[in-house]
Protein backbone atom coordinates (compact mmCIF):
# COMPACT_ATOMS: atom_id res chain seq x y z
CA UNK A 1 0.00 0.00 0.00
CA UNK A 2 3.06 2.62 0.33
CA UNK A 3 3.82 1.78 -3.11
CA UNK A 4 0.53 2.74 -4.43
CA UNK A 5 0.60 5.92 -1.99
CA UNK A 6 3.81 7.06 -3.46
CA UNK A 7 2.67 7.01 -7.04
CA UNK A 8 -0.26 8.51 -6.29
CA UNK A 9 1.18 11.52 -4.33
CA UNK A 10 4.20 12.43 -7.35
CA UNK A 11 3.84 15.08 -8.88
CA UNK A 12 3.42 14.57 -12.73
CA UNK A 13 4.83 16.68 -15.42
CA UNK A 14 1.75 17.25 -16.26
CA UNK A 15 0.33 19.19 -13.48
CA UNK A 16 2.82 21.72 -14.88
CA UNK A 17 0.60 25.09 -16.11
CA UNK A 18 3.12 26.65 -18.34
CA UNK A 19 6.44 24.89 -19.71
CA UNK A 20 6.75 27.82 -22.66
CA UNK A 21 10.50 28.34 -22.51
CA UNK A 22 11.63 26.92 -19.33
CA UNK A 23 14.54 25.74 -18.53
CA UNK A 24 14.16 22.02 -17.53
CA UNK A 25 16.34 19.87 -16.34
CA UNK A 26 15.76 15.87 -16.44
CA UNK A 27 17.54 13.18 -14.72
CA UNK A 28 17.82 10.32 -17.02
CA UNK A 29 19.58 6.93 -16.48
CA UNK A 30 21.40 6.52 -19.84
CA UNK A 31 24.19 4.43 -18.47
CA UNK A 32 23.98 2.02 -21.38
CA UNK A 33 26.71 0.03 -23.19
CA UNK A 34 28.80 1.29 -25.63
CA UNK A 35 30.84 -0.79 -27.55
CA UNK A 36 33.65 0.94 -30.33
CA UNK A 37 31.42 4.65 -30.00
CA UNK A 38 28.22 3.45 -30.29
CA UNK A 39 24.98 1.89 -28.29
CA UNK A 40 24.11 -1.46 -27.82
CA UNK A 41 21.69 -1.54 -25.87
CA UNK A 42 18.86 1.83 -25.92
CA UNK A 43 16.51 0.22 -23.48
CA UNK A 44 16.76 2.79 -21.37
CA UNK A 45 17.34 5.85 -23.76
CA UNK A 46 13.71 4.71 -25.51
CA UNK A 47 12.10 4.86 -22.15
CA UNK A 48 12.95 8.08 -21.52
CA UNK A 49 11.92 9.54 -24.84
CA UNK A 50 8.56 10.30 -23.86
CA UNK A 51 8.80 12.52 -21.25
CA UNK A 52 11.55 14.73 -23.59
CA UNK A 53 9.17 14.83 -26.36
CA UNK A 54 6.45 16.13 -24.26
CA UNK A 55 8.46 18.83 -22.65
CA UNK A 56 9.45 19.87 -25.98
CA UNK A 57 6.12 19.39 -26.85
CA UNK A 58 5.32 22.32 -24.74
CA UNK A 59 8.27 24.46 -26.06
CA UNK A 60 10.71 23.69 -23.02
CA UNK A 61 14.77 24.11 -23.17
CA UNK A 62 15.38 20.73 -22.20
CA UNK A 63 18.80 19.91 -20.17
CA UNK A 64 19.98 16.01 -20.00
CA UNK A 65 21.36 15.05 -17.07
CA UNK A 66 22.88 11.19 -16.35
CA UNK A 67 25.80 9.56 -15.08
CA UNK A 68 27.82 6.37 -17.21
CA UNK A 69 29.82 3.61 -15.25
CA UNK A 70 32.10 4.43 -12.20
CA UNK A 71 34.56 7.22 -12.47
CA UNK A 72 34.63 7.85 -9.05
CA UNK A 73 35.03 11.86 -9.55
CA UNK A 74 37.51 11.72 -11.68
CA UNK A 75 36.73 13.03 -16.06
CA UNK A 76 37.44 9.86 -17.94
CA UNK A 77 37.28 10.21 -21.64
CA UNK A 78 35.90 6.53 -21.99
CA UNK A 79 32.89 7.37 -20.26
CA UNK A 80 31.88 10.78 -21.59
CA UNK A 81 28.35 10.99 -22.61
CA UNK A 82 29.24 12.62 -25.61
CA UNK A 83 28.18 9.19 -28.19
CA UNK A 84 25.28 8.98 -25.96
CA UNK A 85 24.27 12.60 -27.34
CA UNK A 86 25.25 11.84 -30.94
CA UNK A 87 22.87 8.28 -30.56
CA UNK A 88 19.75 10.40 -29.25
CA UNK A 89 20.10 12.81 -31.77
CA UNK A 90 19.92 10.31 -34.02
CA UNK A 91 16.60 8.53 -32.30
CA UNK A 92 15.07 12.06 -31.98
CA UNK A 93 15.62 13.42 -35.80
CA UNK A 94 16.98 16.76 -34.10
CA UNK A 95 20.21 17.37 -32.98
CA UNK A 96 20.92 16.90 -29.20
CA UNK A 97 23.67 19.62 -28.33
CA UNK A 98 26.27 18.28 -25.73
CA UNK A 99 28.65 19.80 -23.45
CA UNK A 100 31.79 18.24 -22.41
CA UNK A 101 31.05 20.39 -18.56
CA UNK A 102 28.44 19.65 -16.12
CA UNK A 103 28.79 23.07 -14.06
CA UNK A 104 30.97 26.29 -14.94
CA UNK A 105 30.97 28.25 -17.62
CA UNK A 106 30.81 25.96 -20.03
CA UNK A 107 27.57 24.38 -19.55
CA UNK A 108 26.02 28.11 -17.70
CA UNK A 109 26.91 29.72 -21.45
CA UNK A 110 25.34 26.16 -23.39
CA UNK A 111 22.71 26.16 -21.36
CA UNK A 112 21.53 30.10 -21.34
CA UNK A 113 22.19 29.78 -25.34
CA UNK A 114 19.24 27.37 -25.39
CA UNK A 115 15.97 28.13 -27.32
CA UNK A 116 12.47 26.51 -26.72
CA UNK A 117 12.22 22.84 -27.98
CA UNK A 118 15.93 22.73 -27.81
CA UNK A 119 17.84 19.55 -26.31
CA UNK A 120 21.56 19.77 -24.17
CA UNK A 121 23.01 17.32 -22.52
CA UNK A 122 25.68 17.89 -19.75
CA UNK A 123 29.15 15.47 -19.08
CA UNK A 124 29.02 12.81 -16.69
CA UNK A 125 27.50 13.45 -13.66
CA UNK A 126 30.00 11.12 -11.90
CA UNK A 127 32.96 13.23 -13.24
CA UNK A 128 31.99 14.91 -9.82
CA UNK A 129 32.85 13.93 -6.14
CA UNK A 130 30.39 15.69 -5.24
CA UNK A 131 27.08 14.30 -7.07
CA UNK A 132 27.73 10.65 -4.86
CA UNK A 133 25.96 11.07 -1.32
CA UNK A 134 24.82 14.81 -2.32
CA UNK A 135 28.04 16.58 -1.05
CA UNK A 136 29.49 20.02 -1.44
CA UNK A 137 27.20 22.46 -3.51
CA UNK A 138 26.94 20.86 -6.78
CA UNK A 139 23.59 20.00 -6.35
CA UNK A 140 22.85 23.71 -5.82
CA UNK A 141 24.96 24.58 -9.05
CA UNK A 142 23.31 22.49 -10.68
CA UNK A 143 19.80 24.14 -9.36
CA UNK A 144 20.79 27.48 -10.22
CA UNK A 145 20.80 26.89 -14.01
CA UNK A 146 16.85 25.48 -13.95
CA UNK A 147 13.54 26.28 -13.59
CA UNK A 148 12.38 22.78 -13.09
CA UNK A 149 13.60 19.56 -12.37
CA UNK A 150 12.12 16.07 -13.60
CA UNK A 151 13.11 12.82 -12.75
CA UNK A 152 13.23 10.05 -14.95
CA UNK A 153 15.75 7.64 -14.15
CA UNK A 154 13.91 4.88 -12.24
CA UNK A 155 16.86 3.20 -11.56
CA UNK A 156 19.10 5.94 -9.74
CA UNK A 157 16.07 6.95 -7.39
CA UNK A 158 17.58 4.59 -4.99
CA UNK A 159 20.26 6.68 -4.77
CA UNK A 160 20.44 10.22 -3.09
CA UNK A 161 23.27 11.78 -5.04
CA UNK A 162 22.98 15.32 -6.14
CA UNK A 163 21.73 14.63 -9.28
CA UNK A 164 18.29 12.57 -7.60
CA UNK A 165 17.97 14.16 -4.77
CA UNK A 166 19.65 17.57 -4.41
CA UNK A 167 18.41 19.77 -6.97
CA UNK A 168 14.89 18.38 -6.19
CA UNK A 169 14.96 20.39 -2.89
CA UNK A 170 15.95 23.61 -4.60
CA UNK A 171 13.87 23.62 -7.49
CA UNK A 172 10.13 22.74 -8.29
CA UNK A 173 10.34 18.86 -9.05
CA UNK A 174 8.51 16.38 -10.85
CA UNK A 175 8.12 13.12 -11.76
CA UNK A 176 8.45 12.09 -15.99
CA UNK A 177 5.91 9.76 -17.51
CA UNK A 178 7.93 6.66 -17.58
CA UNK A 179 8.88 7.18 -13.93
CA UNK A 180 5.56 6.87 -13.33
CA UNK A 181 4.16 4.54 -15.06
CA UNK A 182 7.29 2.05 -13.89
CA UNK A 183 6.03 2.72 -10.31
CA UNK A 184 2.49 2.16 -10.62
CA UNK A 185 3.46 -1.20 -12.43
CA UNK A 186 5.27 -2.62 -10.11
CA UNK A 187 3.42 -1.83 -7.59
CA UNK A 188 0.11 -3.42 -8.90
CA UNK A 189 2.53 -6.54 -9.86
CA UNK A 190 2.90 -7.24 -7.22
CA UNK A 191 -0.28 -6.21 -4.87
CA UNK A 192 -2.07 -8.07 -7.64
CA UNK A 193 -0.15 -10.58 -9.18
CA UNK A 194 -1.92 -13.82 -9.98
CA UNK A 195 -0.99 -16.94 -8.40
CA UNK A 196 1.32 -19.23 -9.07
CA UNK A 197 3.88 -16.09 -8.41
CA UNK A 198 7.04 -17.31 -9.33
CA UNK A 199 10.67 -15.10 -8.38
CA UNK A 200 14.02 -15.79 -9.85
CA UNK A 201 16.92 -14.47 -8.01
CA UNK A 202 20.65 -14.27 -9.42
CA UNK A 203 23.23 -12.24 -9.54
CA UNK A 204 26.59 -10.62 -7.56
CA UNK A 205 25.05 -8.59 -5.32
CA UNK A 206 23.47 -10.88 -2.25
CA UNK A 207 22.62 -7.66 -0.18
CA UNK A 208 19.99 -6.56 -2.27
CA UNK A 209 18.60 -9.96 -3.13
CA UNK A 210 17.87 -10.75 0.58
CA UNK A 211 15.70 -8.30 1.60
CA UNK A 212 13.19 -8.86 -1.82
CA UNK A 213 13.27 -12.47 -0.85
CA UNK A 214 12.32 -11.53 3.05
CA UNK A 215 9.66 -9.03 1.60
CA UNK A 216 8.30 -11.38 -1.17
CA UNK A 217 8.11 -14.75 0.45
CA UNK A 218 5.03 -14.24 1.71
CA UNK A 219 3.50 -13.30 -1.93
CA UNK A 220 5.53 -15.53 -3.84
CA UNK A 221 4.49 -19.18 -4.20
CA UNK A 222 8.34 -20.02 -5.03
CA UNK A 223 11.79 -18.48 -5.29
CA UNK A 224 14.22 -20.11 -7.66
CA UNK A 225 17.98 -18.67 -6.91
CA UNK A 226 21.49 -18.62 -8.19
CA UNK A 227 24.44 -16.68 -8.44
CA UNK A 228 25.76 -15.48 -5.48
CA UNK A 229 23.28 -15.76 -3.64
CA UNK A 230 23.51 -19.66 -3.72
CA UNK A 231 26.65 -19.65 -3.60
CA UNK A 232 27.00 -17.95 -0.07
CA UNK A 233 24.09 -20.10 1.53
CA UNK A 234 26.06 -23.40 0.20
CA UNK A 235 29.21 -21.73 1.92
CA UNK A 236 27.45 -21.25 5.00
CA UNK A 237 25.67 -24.52 5.39
CA UNK A 238 29.50 -26.18 4.91
CA UNK A 239 30.11 -26.84 1.58
CA UNK A 240 33.20 -26.59 -0.48
CA UNK A 241 32.64 -23.65 -2.84
CA UNK A 242 36.67 -22.78 -4.11
CA UNK A 243 36.61 -19.27 -5.07
CA UNK A 244 33.18 -18.90 -6.15
CA UNK A 245 31.52 -15.76 -5.45
CA UNK A 246 30.39 -15.18 -1.82
CA UNK A 247 29.56 -12.50 0.55
CA UNK A 248 31.43 -14.23 3.44
CA UNK A 249 29.70 -11.07 6.10
CA UNK A 250 26.28 -12.47 5.04
CA UNK A 251 26.56 -16.44 5.46
CA UNK A 252 24.10 -16.46 8.40
CA UNK A 253 21.43 -14.44 6.43
CA UNK A 254 21.77 -16.12 3.85
CA UNK A 255 21.30 -19.48 5.55
CA UNK A 256 18.09 -18.14 7.41
CA UNK A 257 16.10 -16.56 4.06
CA UNK A 258 17.24 -19.58 1.69
CA UNK A 259 16.16 -21.90 4.29
CA UNK A 260 12.47 -21.82 3.45
CA UNK A 261 11.21 -24.57 1.91
CA UNK A 262 9.48 -22.32 -0.65
CA UNK A 263 13.13 -21.79 -1.64
CA UNK A 264 13.99 -23.90 -4.63
CA UNK A 265 17.80 -24.84 -4.48
CA UNK A 266 19.92 -25.68 -7.52
CA UNK A 267 20.67 -29.43 -7.25
CA UNK A 268 23.25 -29.44 -9.83
CA UNK A 269 26.25 -27.10 -10.86
CA UNK A 270 28.74 -26.48 -13.63
CA UNK A 271 32.38 -25.72 -12.14
CA UNK A 272 34.97 -24.80 -13.29
CA UNK A 273 37.85 -21.84 -14.57
CA UNK A 274 36.98 -18.08 -14.94
CA UNK A 275 37.88 -18.35 -18.83
CA UNK A 276 35.91 -21.54 -18.93
CA UNK A 277 38.96 -23.69 -20.54
CA UNK A 278 38.05 -26.61 -17.85
CA UNK A 279 34.70 -27.16 -16.40
CA UNK A 280 32.83 -30.17 -15.31
CA UNK A 281 29.36 -30.91 -13.90
CA UNK A 282 28.37 -31.72 -10.19
CA UNK A 283 25.96 -33.31 -8.86
CA UNK A 284 25.19 -31.64 -5.23
CA UNK A 285 24.81 -34.22 -2.79
CA UNK A 286 22.63 -33.72 0.41
CA UNK A 287 25.32 -33.57 2.67
CA UNK A 288 28.24 -31.21 2.64
CA UNK A 289 31.31 -32.16 0.72
CA UNK A 290 33.54 -30.26 -1.60
CA UNK A 291 32.01 -29.26 -4.55
CA UNK A 292 35.33 -26.89 -6.42
CA UNK A 293 38.41 -28.06 -6.30
CA UNK A 294 40.97 -25.64 -5.18
CA UNK A 295 40.95 -23.00 -7.97
CA UNK A 296 37.89 -23.89 -9.52
CA UNK A 297 34.20 -21.75 -8.85
CA UNK A 298 30.74 -22.24 -9.40
CA UNK A 299 29.68 -20.62 -12.69
CA UNK A 300 26.53 -21.94 -14.07
CA UNK A 301 23.26 -24.41 -12.40
CA UNK A 302 23.32 -27.77 -14.17
CA UNK A 303 20.53 -29.54 -16.82
CA UNK A 304 18.92 -30.86 -13.71
CA UNK A 305 18.42 -27.66 -12.21
CA UNK A 306 17.04 -25.88 -15.59
CA UNK A 307 14.46 -28.81 -15.46
CA UNK A 308 13.25 -28.24 -12.46
CA UNK A 309 13.03 -24.81 -12.34
CA UNK A 310 11.00 -25.13 -15.78
CA UNK A 311 8.49 -26.78 -14.19
CA UNK A 312 7.55 -23.92 -11.86
CA UNK A 313 8.00 -21.31 -14.07
CA UNK A 314 5.72 -23.31 -16.78
CA UNK A 315 2.78 -23.51 -14.00
CA UNK A 316 3.44 -19.63 -12.94
CA UNK A 317 1.44 -17.09 -13.61
CA UNK A 318 3.18 -13.87 -12.21
CA UNK A 319 7.01 -14.09 -12.73
CA UNK A 320 9.64 -11.47 -11.41
CA UNK A 321 13.44 -11.96 -12.48
CA UNK A 322 16.22 -10.35 -11.30
CA UNK A 323 19.56 -11.17 -11.92
CA UNK A 324 21.84 -13.71 -13.84
CA UNK A 325 21.94 -17.43 -12.84
CA UNK A 326 25.70 -17.69 -13.87
CA UNK A 327 28.54 -15.90 -15.32
CA UNK A 328 26.26 -15.94 -18.87
CA UNK A 329 28.90 -13.81 -20.39
CA UNK A 330 31.27 -16.36 -21.06
CA UNK A 331 30.75 -19.79 -22.33
CA UNK A 332 30.01 -22.64 -21.24
CA UNK A 333 28.28 -20.96 -18.30
CA UNK A 334 25.88 -18.98 -20.50
CA UNK A 335 23.28 -21.91 -20.66
CA UNK A 336 21.58 -21.40 -17.36
CA UNK A 337 20.94 -18.05 -17.71
CA UNK A 338 20.25 -17.95 -21.53
CA UNK A 339 17.64 -21.22 -20.76
CA UNK A 340 15.84 -18.85 -17.92
CA UNK A 341 15.20 -16.10 -20.86
CA UNK A 342 13.83 -18.41 -23.04
CA UNK A 343 11.56 -20.14 -20.54
CA UNK A 344 11.01 -16.83 -18.88
CA UNK A 345 10.12 -14.89 -21.94
CA UNK A 346 8.02 -17.84 -23.64
CA UNK A 347 5.92 -18.03 -20.32
CA UNK A 348 4.86 -14.27 -20.30
CA UNK A 349 4.27 -14.38 -24.23
CA UNK A 350 1.42 -16.78 -22.92
CA UNK A 351 -0.58 -16.80 -19.11
CA UNK A 352 1.92 -15.71 -17.00
CA UNK A 353 2.48 -12.07 -16.58
CA UNK A 354 6.65 -11.64 -16.98
CA UNK A 355 8.53 -8.50 -15.10
CA UNK A 356 12.39 -8.50 -15.53
CA UNK A 357 14.85 -5.83 -14.17
CA UNK A 358 18.22 -5.00 -13.87
CA UNK A 359 20.88 -4.75 -17.02
CA UNK A 360 22.63 -7.91 -16.99
CA UNK A 361 19.16 -9.89 -16.99
CA UNK A 362 17.78 -7.37 -20.13
CA UNK A 363 21.38 -8.05 -21.88
CA UNK A 364 20.54 -12.01 -21.24
CA UNK A 365 17.01 -11.46 -22.73
CA UNK A 366 18.60 -9.57 -25.79
CA UNK A 367 21.15 -12.49 -26.44
CA UNK A 368 18.54 -14.50 -26.34
CA UNK A 369 16.68 -12.92 -28.72
CA UNK A 370 13.54 -12.99 -26.22
CA UNK A 371 13.27 -9.09 -25.14
CA UNK A 372 9.93 -8.52 -26.85
CA UNK A 373 8.32 -11.25 -25.34
CA UNK A 374 8.53 -9.73 -21.53
CA UNK A 375 5.43 -8.18 -20.63
CA UNK A 376 7.14 -5.64 -18.80
CA UNK A 377 10.86 -4.24 -18.28
CA UNK A 378 11.57 -2.58 -15.92
CA UNK A 379 14.81 0.13 -16.50
CA UNK A 380 15.90 -0.70 -12.64
CA UNK A 381 18.01 -3.38 -11.47
CA UNK A 382 18.92 -2.06 -7.74
CA UNK A 383 16.09 0.26 -7.72
CA UNK A 384 13.60 -1.94 -8.36
CA UNK A 385 15.80 -4.52 -5.93
CA UNK A 386 14.92 -2.03 -3.47
CA UNK A 387 11.44 -0.70 -4.22
CA UNK A 388 9.94 -4.86 -3.81
CA UNK A 389 11.81 -4.77 -0.62
CA UNK A 390 9.03 -2.26 0.64
CA UNK A 391 12.17 0.36 1.16
CA UNK A 392 12.97 3.42 0.79
CA UNK A 393 13.84 5.32 -2.43
CA UNK A 394 15.41 8.94 -1.83
CA UNK A 395 14.69 9.85 -5.46
CA UNK A 396 10.85 9.05 -5.12
CA UNK A 397 10.40 10.51 -1.93
CA UNK A 398 11.61 13.80 -2.85
CA UNK A 399 8.80 13.93 -5.49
Amino acid sequence: MLHYMCSFFMKSIKRIKNLSGKHVMVRVDFNVPVEKGKVTDDTRILAALPTIEYLLSKGAKVILLSHRGRPEGKKKKALSLEPIAKYLSHLMGRKVKFVNSLVGNKAYEAITALHSGQVLMLENTRFHKEEKGNKGNLAGKLAAMTDIFVQEGFAVTHRADASTVGIAKHVPAYAGLHLQQEVKSITHIVEHGKKPFVLVVGGAKVATKLPVIKKLSARCDHILIGGALFNTYLKSIGYGVGVSLVEKDLLSDAQKALKKKKVIKPIDVIVGDAEGKNFRHVILEKSPYRVCKRNEAIYDIGPETIYLYSRYIKQAQTIIWNGAIGLYEKQPYSFGTLSMARLIASCSRGKAFGLVGGGETIDALHRAHMLEYIDYVSTGGGAMLTFLAGEDLPGLHVL
